[in-house]
């Protein structure tokens, strides 16, 4: 009993130290990559916005992209999936490739306008940086699953500025409905020192302003209760729409690259039917007007087209942002009709559709604290539930198991 007792506390000093430096290291190596990547889309952002005739090349990029990926990618067209399958599985190996594949890809899908996110990019960087750390390690099976986790969230940790949701979203993400606690110390380390490199390198992420949150009472929560259904609704919309589109134009045109060029068309054809560029890459202002003002109800569902559409034939970027803009629109669409303050209930969508989407309430409630302030937090929490039990049993990463 003795020894035990004195056996214990070296272990877990030995597991924190090895720990710290393992996860410290892919935290710097994320962080850096995270930086890199948000100065370099802020760059092709503005010069989409500067020169709209790019737009038309956007078919051309698509295919461009596609065919790399086609000739060179291997296994890194499965994007965050290979990740996840790989910590379900240990089988297989994550190419360190993915990581300026996903880069460049994801830059050329944003400097054309396609509709897209940045999360995913992150989560590959990362778990691609990882898993080259891993090797060059020789990690048993078990500590490279625990390094892969690591690997998503030091990506999300930094790529958002929230380092306890992207630690809670590496644990959350692989299985739907169960949070394996094994890596929780691993992950926090490798996501906090991700968003502290990534913040270090002169990174600046934008803050929304929930305003004053009114107290609690019966006809409030209905209300929020009501519109977190519908949150759940417009995730699953995102989802089945997505992976429907994937399938239909994959039957249709088998080829990845003529698939993207396609896409390219028709997004250009939607801008021009619609005569508006909003909801072409990241819609970080429809985000801001989301929150100021009650906006028309069909700009969710555009956004939700253009960016299923984007996605789903090939282009490569994340889901995630496009959710915060689904959400907070769908929110801030609600509150004039449910007669609820605009940036609390758009708040509320920006985290709830995306809990829908992921499967990941508790990373989605926390990452809604760290955004948005403790205020608020049981009514995120109540939407980030809600959303999570409406939003079907399928979310937008394939690779997640069920429970």
């Amino acid at each position: 009993m003795l020894e035990a007792r004195t056996i214990a506390p070296l272990t877990l000093f030995k597991f924190m130290l090895k720990w710290l430096l393992i996860a410290g290291t892919v935290g710097v190596l994320s962080g850096s990559a995270a930086a890199f990547f948000l100065a370099s889309l802020d760059w092709v952002t503005k010069t989409r916005l500067n020169h709209p005739w790019l737009l038309w090349l956007l078919p051309a990029g698509g295919a461009l992209v596609s065919y790399i990926y086609l000739k060179h990618g291997k296994q890194s067209g499965k994007g965050n999936n290979l990740i996840i399958e790989q910590i379900h599985s240990g089988e297989g190996a994550i190419p360190l490739r993915m990581a300026p594949l996903v880069l460049f890809g994801t830059l050329t899908t944003h400097l054309l306008g396609g509709s897209a996110g940045r999360e995913g990019t992150a989560v590959q960087m990362g778990g691609s940086l990882s898993e080259w750390v891993g090797k060059r390690l020789k990690l048993n099976k078990l500590d490279r699953k625990i390094i892969l986790m690591c690997g998503i969230s030091s990506g999300f940790g930094a790529v958002f500025g929230t380092p306890l949701a992207g630690t809670v979203f590496g644990l959350e993400v692989l299985t739907i409905g169960l949070i394996s606690y094994e890596a929780l110390l691993p992950c926090f380390i490798a996501s906090y020192v991700g968003h502290l490199i990534t913040t270090a390198w002169g990174i600046k992420h934008l803050h929304f302003s929930i305003g004053a949150v009114p107290p609690m009472d019966w006809l409030l929560l209905i209300k929020i209760v009501a519109a977190s259904v519908l949150f759940g609704l417009a995730a699953l919309l995102f989802t089945q729409l997505t992976r429907n589109l994937k399938l239909v134009l994959t039957r249709r045109f088998s080829n990845p690259v003529l698939k993207s060029a396609i896409g390219g068309f028709l997004v250009i054809a939607l801008v021009y039917a619609l005569g508006t560029r909003d909801y072409l890459g990241l819609g970080i202002p429809l985000i801001q007007q989301a929150f100021q003002e009650s906006v028309s109800p069909f700009v969710f569902l555009l956004k939700t087209l253009f960016t299923a559409i984007t996605l789903g034939t090939g282009f490569q970027g994340g889901e995630v942002t496009p959710l915060f803009v689904i959400g907070s629109t769908l929110g801030s669409a609600l509150a004039g009709l449910l007669a609820v303050p605009v940036p609390l209930l758009a708040a509320i969508g920006f985290v709830s559709v995306f809990s829908g989407a992921a499967k990941t309430p508790i990373a989605c409630f926390i990452m809604g604290i760290e955004r948005f302030g403790a205020e608020g937090a049981i009514y995120m929490f109540i939407g980030c539930v809600i959303a999570f039990l409406c939003s079907g049993r399928v979310g937008i990463y394939e690779a997640q198991k069920q429970r």
